[in-house]
């Protein structure tokens, strides 16, 4: 069985312990020979490094370890980079999510103004991977998870159309996850699930089991009810009170159309006023992960670095990354396991923009990702898709042409903003917040 070189692109992160361990996990289903990182911040990634170091040693000293920030060390010699890079890491999400705010509009990392912001920045970050990738390992494929991800993934279907590049989310997974649990399933991977939208801006239309019973009746009953929540918290990831808000107001997002069972990140879009009644502008998202994981994720990694063991560490296997091990397999293996992705739509949703970059199920193999036709959507959801891809295509034609009023426009266009003076009021204070990051505009 042919062992496979996989670099981590942004090894300083906070999840990259987690998809160690989960890597480290899966090594009968998916051998590696070589785990290398890279990322532009040395001393964070040495952080996460010495301790990935003692984690690797302890349970497959076999495989070779190396964390650089050097590109052609990095990505020479590669046959997939996992990519989860954060431009302008937590203190730029934390201004993403606070500029809004003030101006009483949605303060949040993927979805509306703030979104934007992170989409100008992470665009030519992720473009600067795809060429390293292409440079030094041509044959390789890019299994990207860098937020936003829609926004990244139109920015790479124009501007590297023919990269090897796959634009994947584990909001599904997440979700599934617990519709499994409400099912009482042993496991997601029982749920054949047909799904279409945008990243972070979809919905669920059919959810069967292998033998073809229809479980959307059931998962529709909790939803009405309790939305998302389950009794036991089976998701550490995402257990904080804001995400138990989020699982919640599923609910409220399921009522606008009982035919179908939403994504949780609907709830901005649908219910901007609500959510910004109950955000405290003072400490948001980011500060609850700066606090929390940031803290916990690097204490303990200085820890397993001082003892040069991990015994009594309390890293854990980020269930999500496994989604990522799958799609990896896929490609090596060419299993044809179907898997939600983004991708350009090209026909499968019939009645809609054919060079949208849509979320829906494909079937992946050794040459990428074979879409599944969805058909003609309704009109409620084919409304709010033609409006957030709007958003989208005018974020990347305006870091393109570097223009401020296609960035304004997006701004506009997007269901979070009330008005096009509101707008350019935040717009005008994000682009002094991104000044180091964010082409001049004109």
């Amino acid at each position: 069985m042919k062992k496979y070189s996989v670099l981590v692109a942004g090894g300083g992160s906070t999840f990259t312990p987690g998809i160690v361990l989960m890597l480290l996990d899966n090594l009968d289903k998916f051998p590696i020979k070589e785990l290398k990182f890279y990322d532009n911040d040395a001393a964070r990634q040495e952080t996460i490094g010495k301790a990935c170091a003692v984690l690797i040693k302890e349970r497959a000293p076999e495989v070779e370890f190396s964390y650089t920030t050097d590109p052609r060390e990095a990505f020479s010699g590669v046959d997939f980079v996992m990519a989860h890079i954060r431009v302008g890491k937590y203190p730029m999400r934390e201004l993403d999510e606070k500029i809004p705010l003030k101006h009483g509009v949605v303060g949040q990392e993927t979805c509306g103004p703030g979104g934007i912001a992170y989409g100008m920045r992470s665009i030519g970050g992720v473009l600067e991977l795809v060429d390293y990738m292409e440079k030094y390992s041509p044959n390789a494929w890019m299994l990207n998870y860098s937020n936003p991800a829609a926004i990244v993934a139109e920015a790479t279907r124009r501007l590297r159309p023919n990269s090897k590049i796959l634009n994947i989310c584990d909001m599904p997974v997440g979700i599934e996850v617990r519709m499994a649990e409400i099912l009482g399933l042993e496991s997601r991977k029982e749920m054949i699930v047909k799904y279409y939208g945008l990243n972070h801006f979809g919905w669920y239309s059919d959810i069967r089991d292998k033998a073809g019973n229809d479980l959307m009746p059931k998962l529709k009953e909790h939803v009405a009810k309790h939305g998302y929540v389950v009794h036991k918290d089976i998701d550490s990831q995402h257990v904080e009170p804001s995400w138990n808000d989020t699982f919640a107001k599923a609910k409220d997002v399921y009522a606008l159309d009982t035919n179908t069972l939403p994504n949780t990140y609907l709830k901005y879009y649908l219910f901007p006023d609500y959510v910004v009644e109950h955000s405290n502008k003072e400490y948001t998202r980011a500060n609850e992960v700066m606090d929390g994981r940031e803290k916990h994720v690097f204490g303990e990694c200085r820890k397993i670095a001082d003892k040069g063991s991990s015994a009594g560490a309390s890293l854990h296997i980020d269930e999500h990354a496994s989604y990522i091990v799958d799609l990896a397999r896929a490609i090596a293996y060419n299993t044809k396991e179907r898997m939600l992705m983004i991708v350009p739509n090209q026909g499968s949703i019939s009645n809609f923009d054919p060079t949208a970059m849509v979320e829906i199920p494909c079937l992946v193999g050794s040459t990428g990702p074979e879409p599944v036709q969805i058909g003609s959507i309704p009109q409620f959801q084919l409304g709010m898709m033609n409006q957030q891809v709007a958003v989208e295509k005018l974020v990347v034609e305006a870091w393109v042409e570097k223009s401020y009023t296609k960035l304004w426009q997006a701004i506009t266009l997007s269901k979070t903003v009330p008005s096009a003076t509101v707008a350019k009021a935040i717009l005008d204070d994000l682009i002094a917040a991104n000044k180091d990051y964010w082409p001049e505009l004109h």
